[in-house]
């Protein structure tokens, strides 16, 4: 029995009335012809029921047609917006995505990476817990974009939380709050680095005493453990390192009787659970998604040659919800 044949790029570019390069372009490229042109190839192409042929594609370019993204904590809120992000991107330009997760270890990082490399066109970090000088040698033999890890001469793609780090301490010293503690993350994360930096030098601007403690994992078990380190430091206000942390210090404070935000504030960061916690968290809005989608896109053009832009930073803004108040 003879196996029937799926419809052909010539058939579609036939019948899109389009050159067999547009139909290549709009899969593969679509950034480089009319988004008209793509949704009308794109519609043809799903009414005639075709398929790009990837393999046929990664022999004629050299290329595999696969990126892959490295994440330190799938579990963690914050990454599953930005993979969605990156898989969009990737999917657009005709892309398929690979994941690692490499749960917060260096050492598992840097075994994914290895493996990932010769299956793949490039790589995105994210937040990566590896040392610079690992990450230098995979960006030598693989191209290589960084999410929150800041690399000189590497592309990358930074979520600028210092910004809304410093106002949310300038909205904590508006409501009046004098002593304040910083609940920090991973100690090998660089965004834990940039926001534990932002809360002292804007605290000493606004001439406050800021305390901390250190979760060390970015957990809602890990924000639940440490309220009575936050309590003893006698702060009656804490900036989380994330939402899943300041989600357990929430649960933790209630379980002591203690108000949010009569008696205490918690403010979080990246704001992906933040609306939904009881009573909604007042957080720093970090825009995850947006970050998959450029690091990939950057990944991309990186491919083809384009490094005018090795360096993107996204901003952050403070989002005022229900769990800050002025001291008791």
């Amino acid at each position: 029995m003879t196996q029937q044949r799926g419809p052909t790029i010539s058939q579609v570019a036939v019948a899109a009335g389009v050159s067999k390069s547009t139909v290549s372009r709009a899969f593969s490229r679509p950034e480089m012809i009319t988004a008209e042109t793509v949704a009308h190839v794109m519609e043809v192409a799903a009414r005639l029921g075709y398929v790009p042929n990837h393999t046929a594609r990664a022999l004629s370019t050299g290329r595999a047609g696969t990126v892959a993204i490295v994440v330190p904590d799938i579990a963690n809120p914050f990454f599953p917006p930005l993979i969605r992000g990156a898989q969009a991107a990737a999917d657009q330009a005709g892309f398929s995505l690979l994941l690692g997760d490499s749960d917060e270890d260096p050492t598992r990082e840097d075994v994914l990476v290895s493996k990932f490399a010769p299956q793949t066109d490039g790589i995105v970090l994210v937040s990566s817990r590896m040392t610079e000088e690992q990450i230098r040698t995979h960006a030598e033999r693989r191209p290589l974009v960084l999410v929150n890890r800041d690399v000189t001469g590497l592309p990358r793609v930074l979520i600028d939380t210092a910004t809304g780090i410093a106002a949310a301490v300038e909205h904590l010293a508006e409501l009046g709050h004098h002593h304040l503690v910083y609940v920090s993350g991973p100690t090998s994360s660089w965004s834990n680095s940039e926001r534990r930096r932002a809360v002292r030098a804007a605290g000493r601007r606004l001439g406050l005493q800021v305390s901390a403690v250190a979760a060390r994992r970015s957990t809602y078990d890990a924000g639940v453990q440490q309220v009575d380190a936050i309590l003893g430091s006698g702060a009656s206000a804490a900036i989380a390192f994330d939402d899943l942390l300041a989600q357990g210090i929430l649960a933790g404070l209630a379980t002591r009787g203690i108000g949010v935000p009569t008696q205490f504030s918690v403010i979080g960061c990246d704001d992906v659970l933040a609306a939904t916690m009881s009573p909604p968290l007042t957080t720093v809005s970090a825009h995850g998604g947006d970050a998959g989608r450029a690091a990939v896109d950057l990944l991309l053009a990186s491919l083809d040659g384009n490094h005018d832009d090795p360096r993107q930073v996204l901003s952050t803004t403070l989002v005022r919800r229900s769990t800050t108040a002025p001291p008791p």
